[in-house]
C-alpha cells in the first residue's frame, strides 16, 4: 500500500466526506437558540410579575434556565434538541448546564462520588477555570485603570 502525503489524504477525505447543509444548520441554530432565549425572557418577565426586582429576576431566570437544561439533559431530551439546533443550544446558558450534567449522567453507574461528582467537572472544569481566571484578570485590570484615571 502506498503512503499518501498529508495533502493527498486531505483531498481524499474531502472527496469522501458528505457536505454539510450549512444554511439549514445556521437556520435551526438561530431559530432554536432564539427560542431558548425568548423562553428565558418569558421566565424573567414571570419572575418580575411575581414581584421580584430586575436584578433578582435575572438571577432567578439564570437559575431556572440552568435547572431546565439539566432536567432536559437528565431526561435525554436535550440531546435530541441539540441534534437539530447544533450551536443554538450552546450559546445560551443551557449549553453550560448540559456540559455539567452529561458526564455525570454517563458515569452514574460508578457511584455518586467517583462517578457523578468526579466526572461532572470533566468538561466544565476547564470552562470554570478559564472563566474564573478571566474574571480575576479583568478585575485587576479594572482596579489598575481606576487608580490611574
Amino acid at each position: 500500500m502506498q503512503q499518501m502525503s498529508p495533502k493527498e489524504y486531505n483531498q481524499y477525505v474531502s472527496r469522501l466526506s458528505p457536505s454539510s447543509p450549512s444554511y439549514k444548520n445556521i437556520f435551526f441554530a438561530y431559530v432554536i437558540g432564539g427560542a431558548i432565549c425568548a423562553l428565558a425572557q418569558l421566565i424573567r418577565t414571570g419572575w418580575m410579575a411575581a414581584g421580584f426586582d430586575e436584578e433578582l429576576a435575572g438571577t432567578l431566570t439564570s437559575i431556572t434556565v440552568i435547572f431546565l437544561g439539566a432536567l432536559l439533559t437528565g431526561l435525554s431530551v436535550f440531546d435530541d434538541i441539540a441534534k437539530v439546533a447544533g450551536a443554538g443550544t450552546l450559546v445560551p446558558i443551557t449549553g453550560f448546564s448540559n456540559a455539567m450534567v452529561s458526564p455525570a449522567m454517563e458515569y452514574r453507574s460508578e457511584g455518586f462520588v467517583m462517578g457523578v461528582a468526579a466526572k461532572m467537572f470533566t468538561i466544565a472544569g476547564p470552562v470554570l477555570v478559564f472563566g474564573i481566571s478571566a474574571s480575576v484578570i479583568y478585575g485587576i485590570i479594572l482596579v489598575i485603570l481606576q487608580h490611574i484615571g
